[in-house]
């Protein structure tokens, strides 16, 4: 079945964000989501580290140690970007200012709750973030992330998640590798499937029983 790779599904996701929204990008995959927004549009990029006017991420020979996302990966500051403390950040994470945040996940339940921080194993170590803040307090919170482990090839895309939860019935939109799904009515209904990808053959790698939109 046709797979898009991480610079491709970024791209999709760029294609969604519309001129004058607010963005957070989380640590990991969500980053490159920054590489891909049209030039001739305004999107003002946020990191929970306190930048405003986040670039995309700078040419090897151009790399500034001091300027970092909060996942410590070197970023770009376009003109006009605001620094600012991490408790002023978190109060615009909290405070519902954010119009979209990209996050990964290890779970996403069909009523749109999300698992991204633990998988609960012994030992693992939790890496919980802003992430919390960012799915209670974005206005829409798109994930991004592989429709299935590496490991055993499980869908992400569950029931009812069974790992430790970020947020409850928080996610709007889940962009795969394979298809694009919307979150609506207890459901998830497919948005954009790539290439060979059908409804049927999605839920069959799902086992959910999936919606065409």
């Amino acid at each position: 079945m046709t797979r898009i790779t991480r610079d491709e599904l970024a791209a999709r996701i760029a294609a969604d964000i519309p001129e004058g929204a607010y963005v957070n990008l989380g640590i990991g995959a969500p980053t490159l989501v920054a590489n891909y927004l049209p030039d001739e549009l305004e999107i003002i990029l946020h990191t929970e580290n306190g930048l405003l006017g986040m670039g995309p991420t700078p040419d090897e020979g151009a790399i500034d140690p001091d300027l970092i996302n909060a996942g410590k990966q070197p970023v770009t500051a376009l003109p006009g970007a605001a620094y600012f403390h991490h408790a002023d950040s978190f109060a615009m994470m909290r405070g519902g200012h954010l119009d979209v945040c990209v996050l990964g996940a290890f779970q996403v339940s069909q009523t749109g709750d999300l698992a991204n921080w633990s998988t609960g194993a012994p030992g693992a170590i939790p890496a919980v973030g802003g992430a919390m803040d960012l799915a209670i307090g974005a206005k829409r919170v798109f994930v991004m992330t592989d429709l299935l482990t590496r490991t055993g090839g499980e869908s992400k895309l569950v029931e009812a998640c069974t790992y430790p939860l970020t947020g409850v019935g928080c996610v709007t939109r889940v962009y795969t590798d394979h298809a694009v799904f919307d979150v609506a009515g207890g459901r998830f209904a497919v948005r954009e499937a790539f290439g060979d990808n059908t409804v049927e053959s999605l839920a069959a790698l799902t086992g959910l029983d999936l919606e065409e939109e």
